[in-house]
């Protein structure tokens, strides 16, 4: 039998992350856009300096709900009528705070964007903020939280934060609030620090998509460019302290079938130099199923469905200081907690010791650079990472500078920045499980003084 000859792969077509145009409108809004062909659903991003350092005491959640409020009703629309004209356009608006600000997004079909911009700029410009969506909104978080608590990993994260940061830093405490400070915001709370900190001087827009044909200066001129707001003066950001002394937090849920993992600590953020290499070592040390944790955890223990490190910037500041957050997260048995901490230390320990091989971290920087093309075919992904970049006070072409750091960086410098990011002596560990089961069998493994807290 005759086959025909199987077709062979052709030359990779060279391929490089976008770097936007950058322009200053009159009334000081920022603007990043970038021109990607064939994407006819148009991503825009809008970063507001508004930190959740600057919320006023007692009031944690203030920048939440102002946030989700911003599309409740504006001057010229009721919430519904509002909800009814982004609908007409085929477009959805999203909103959120975290610490280094407010992320408004939006995204819509370019032959609409005008239209949708122009309610973009309505929510942002003069928002209503109603007493009753208030209330509602109100009503809505205070609702969530019981949810979030009876959650294992968001209890985790929680916890993690809590022994991590200091008290009196926003850090140590939940980005949308907690029930005590939730309940006591209302639509004056919400409408002053709209006022105290939305203007369009310290905004940023990125507008990602096929811009081939249309007017987007005009556009911009008309909608965006028309919102006016006071100057502000720069805000001082708080510096970032945390404790990462080697100790274990068992947060106790009776019962529990599983037991939750995070384990973390504070290290550099994007500003470092050290962060392309670590990076790569901690995506080689737990960033996919074929990474050494999982090898061991999962493929030759059987203790868990998955296991995973990774880095996460949680705020930069304009100097250039910042911090990301660095972790190990995943599930076990409840019992096999103990022989599986034992052998996730035991793995910290080896990669301390032997390093990485270089099969390891060219599997990773294949994954890392190699997928990228894919991971950005989305106007969404790009305005995403922008918006990023933004808020962390980076250059525009740094995520396609990263790339290429990634792909020049070797196996021991991989190496010596995983060591240095996730150190087996110095590790806060948070698990949320049964505490009577797993107590005794983590201290045995001598990581740290246990503490068991409740999980209330």
């Amino acid at each position: 039998m005759d086959f025909h000859p199987q077709p062979a792969g052709g030359t990779p077509k060279p391929w490089a992350f976008p770097t936007p145009r950058r322009d200053v409108l009159p009334n000081g809004l920022t603007v990043l856009r970038c021109h990607r062909p064939g994407q006819q659903v148009v991503a825009v991003e809008v970063n507001l300096m508004a930190p959740l350092d600057a919320e006023p005491e007692g009031l944690d959640g203030v920048a939440t709900l102002m946030a989700r409020a911003l599309s409740e009703g504006t001057d010229k629309h009721t919430a519904e009528e509002f909800a009814a004209e982004l609908e007409r356009c085929g477009a959805t608006l999203d909103a959120h705070a975290d610490h280094p600000g407010v992320r408004v997004s939006l995204e819509v079909p370019v032959s609409r964007l005008r239209k949708a911009l122009g309610l973009l700029a309505d929510a942002l410009r003069a928002p209503a903020f109603p007493d009753g969506e208030v209330e509602r909104l109100v009503a809505n978080r205070l609702d969530e939280i019981p949810h979030e608590l009876a959650n294992p990993a968001r209890r985790a994260a929680k916890e993690l934060s809590k022994e991590l940061f200091p008290a009196t830093s926003r850090m140590s405490r939940p980005r949308q609030g907690t029930e005590e400070t939730v309940s006591r915001i209302d639509a004056a709370a919400v409408r002053a620090f709209y006022e105290a900190h939305v203007r369009p001087v310290t905004a940023t827009v990125v507008v990602v998509g096929d811009l081939e044909g249309v007017d987007l200066d005009e556009a911009l001129a008309e909608t965006l460019g028309a919102w006016t707001g006071t100057a502000a003066e720069a805000r001082a950001m708080p510096p970032i302290s945390a404790d990462d002394t080697g100790r274990v937090v068992i947060v106790d849920r009776p019962g529990a079938v599983q037991t939750q993992l995070l384990i973390g600590r504070v290290g550099p953020d994007r500003h470092d130099r050290v962060w392309p290499a670590q990076l790569l070592g901690v995506y080689c040390l737990g960033g996919t199923l074929t990474s050494r944790l999982d090898r061991v955890l999962r493929e030759e223990k059987g203790y868990t469905y998955g296991v995973r490190a990774f880095g996460q910037v949680l705020r930069s500041a304009e100097d250039g200081s910042g911090a990301a957050m660095l972790a190990i997260s995943g599930s076990v048995a409840t019992d096999v907690t103990g022989p599986a901490l034992a052998d996730l230390w035991q793995v910290l320990r080896v990669l301390a010791a032997e390093g990485l091989t270089d099969e390891e971290r060219d599997v990773a920087v294949r994954n890392l650079v190699g997928v990228a093309p894919l991971r950005y075919e989305t106007a969404a992904a790009v305005a995403g990472t922008l918006a990023d970049q933004v808020e962390q006070y980076l250059p525009d072409d740094y995520q396609a500078r990263v790339y290429a750091q990634l792909a020049e960086t070797g196996t021991v410098e991989a190496t010596a920045a995983a060591v240095s990011a996730l150190p087996a002596d110095r590790l806060v560990t948070v698990l949320v499980g049964d505490a009577a089961q797993i107590a005794d069998p983590v201290r045995e493994l001598g990581i740290g003084e246990v503490k068991v807290v409740s999980g209330s």
